[in-house]
């Protein structure tokens, strides 16, 4: 059995703009190390990797998700380049007032 390791996108992978929303390719940034400390883990130790990530709104008028995967999708493969590949991604759409237990807290 694996060990499971969960990581968060925004804010830990890439950084969180002032409207929490990467919706455009602009707002795509990286964290500084992020290549080279995932990458070491990647090479080095036998993880089961999870991003998680609340998107609130995502698919909504104020988050359309043709926003949403364009950004995404390049941050997966700028990460796929340095052999940094995620066993799954668990991304959350709902609001904070919600209270879902599929939201990351």
């Amino acid at each position: 059995m694996r060990p499971i390791l969960f990581i968060d996108r925004d804010g830990t992978l890439i950084r969180d703009p002032n409207d929490y929303q990467i919706d455009s390719f602009d707002k795509l940034n990286f964290m500084p190390g992020v290549f080279t400390f995932l990458g070491e883990i990647c090479r080095e130790l036998d993880y089961y990797l999870v991003m998680v990530t609340n998107q609130d709104g995502l698919g909504t008028a104020s988050f359309p998700e043709d926003n949403f995967w364009g950004p995404h999708k390049l941050l997966l493969r700028a990460l796929n380049s340095e052999a940094i590949f995620f066993d799954e991604i668990l991304i959350d759409r709902s609001f904070p007032d919600e209270n879902l237990p599929t939201r990351k807290k």
